[in-house]
């Protein structure tokens, strides 16, 4: 192994994706006690990813920093106190490399790989070992390196709280990789989805991945009260996958049932409060509202689980980017170019 490797480094927030800079001559890491050397394969893209270098990521950030917290790869070397992994493994990230298990605390909120933890885009990573989970061994390492935070998230709003149960309804916004997860968990489990979208292209698409019924939401504003007539008897939907914000959460309260559930995970909308409903709007809906910050060790295992008895293979954009063309594939998603997750083959 060379003593040195390539990687991406976000500089500052100051200067968008131009603040992106690839180096190739960064030292290779060492491996601690409990720590474990990765050869990174592959890594992904997500939104969080995108406005860090833009400055409009809400959360703490350390600069530089290595970007990215989705990645899988093969472990090349082991601490002498690490007891899950051995060489040769084939492994994925943890996102939160704190949250090991049940709830997240504050100081688990604060180990995010890409932000203030260095990331998965760079050719070796040393991680601890409670921060990589086995990844499934159905999936190829670009597929695996998708799993950390879209997946993740998505099984944590169908599982995390209130479990989603066959036969029940799911609501999923558009086509992003959150989305996209959670029409297919949900498949799995025997559910009924109901997508929007505002593209005809794009709903044959979620079609012909399960979705059971596809609203435009641009020809129907007022979906929220459509998909609630396409639910049994109206009575709404049991979870909505929220990544809209304040552009769709009227609509979600109008589609969900007594007692369902809306999982926030996004803002794509914007986060103004004007026009959007109130805490109070809860109550006399009879819903839960719900915050979700990806997952933590225990949920990502069972969801390694439940991937490999369903078969279930993340959707991967064609346009597969390579390391040093990293600042390409950043923009080529702010662009909304992709459909599915955007990839990075590393090694």
């Amino acid at each position: 192994m060379a003593p040195t490797m390539k990687q991406l480094v976000v500089q500052d927030k100051e200067h968008d994706f131009d603040g992106l800079v690839f180096k190739k001559d960064a030292p290779v890491p060492r491996v601690g006690e409990h720590e474990v050397l990765v050869k990174l394969q592959a890594a992904s893209l997500n939104y969080r990813d995108l406005i860090i270098p833009k400055g409009m990521y809400p959360f703490p950030c350390g600069f530089p920093v290595v970007p990215g917290s989705d990645g899988a790869g093969e472990v090349i070397e082991i601490g002498p106190k690490v007891t899950e992994f051995q060489k040769g493994d084939k492994v994925a990230t943890l996102f939160n490399q704190g949250h090991q298990y049940g709830d997240i605390d504050f100081q688990a909120a604060q180990t995010g790989l890409g932000g203030v933890i260095d990331g998965t885009l760079r050719e070796y990573g040393v991680f601890e070992e409670k921060g990589l989970v086995k990844a499934p061994a159905n999936l190829n390492a670009l597929e695996s390196s998708t799993l950390t935070c879209a997946a993740l998230t998505s099984w944590n709003a169908l599982y995390g709280l209130k479990a989603l149960k066959p036969g029940q309804i799911v609501l999923v916004q558009g086509t992003g990789g959150v989305s996209i997860f959670a029409l297919q968990f949900a498949k799995a489990a025997g559910a009924t989805v109901i997508a929007t979208t505002s593209s005809a292209q794009k709903a044959e698409t979620l079609k012909n991945l399960g979705a059971d019924h596809v609203i435009n939401y641009k020809t129907d504003p007022n979906w929220g009260e459509l998909a609630r007539k396409l639910t049994p008897d109206g009575v709404g939907v049991d979870h909505v996958i929220e990544v809209g914000g304040t552009g769709t959460l009227e609509q979600s309260f109008k589609c969900t049932k007594f007692e369902g559930v809306i999982s926030v995970i996004g803002f794509l909308t914007g986060v103004d409060p004007k026009g959007q409903p109130s805490i109070l709007d809860t109550l006399s809906n009879i819903i839960t509202v719900r915050g979700v910050y990806v997952g933590g060790k225990d949920l990502m295992r069972d969801m390694v689980r439940a991937i490999e008895a369903n078969d279930i293979h993340p959707v991967v954009d064609k346009k597969v980017f390579s390391l040093d063309h990293a600042q390409d594939a950043y923009r080529y998603m702010w662009a909304q170019k992709h459909f599915g997750k955007v990839t990075i083959q590393i090694a």
